[in-house]
């Protein structure tokens, strides 16, 4: 079985921008990456829409996924990213299947 990537888009206006970057460098990403079967962790910033980003992590599986979303760490990077106002997100998750 493959490893799983789990993508978050996040938009926001582009005056959060650094707001957003910060956030993930110094709280959101090491929180993530601690996780057990979390492979790695970047974020993404859209070149022609300063105001996107793309989360993306990979897992070992679906249960490392889902005991994530239930860990007080998703809790407190919840807790992080509600006080960056303004920002919409989409969680998706895909494997690998050609490559």
């Amino acid at each position: 079985m493959s490893n799983i990537l789990r993508f978050i888009v996040v938009k926001a206006s582009p005056e959060k921008a650094a707001e957003i970057e910060r956030l993930w460098k110094q709280e959101c990403g090491p929180l993530m990456i601690k996780r057990p079967g979390c492979l790695r962790e970047e974020l993404l910033r859209c070149r022609e829409d300063p105001g996107e980003y793309i989360s993306v992590s990979e897992w070992e599986s679906q249960q490392a996924i889902d005991a994530y979303r239930t860990s007080p760490e998703h809790e407190e990077i919840k807790r992080h990213t509600r006080g960056a106002t303004g920002m919409a997100a989409t969680v998706k998750t895909y494997e690998l299947v050609g490559g």
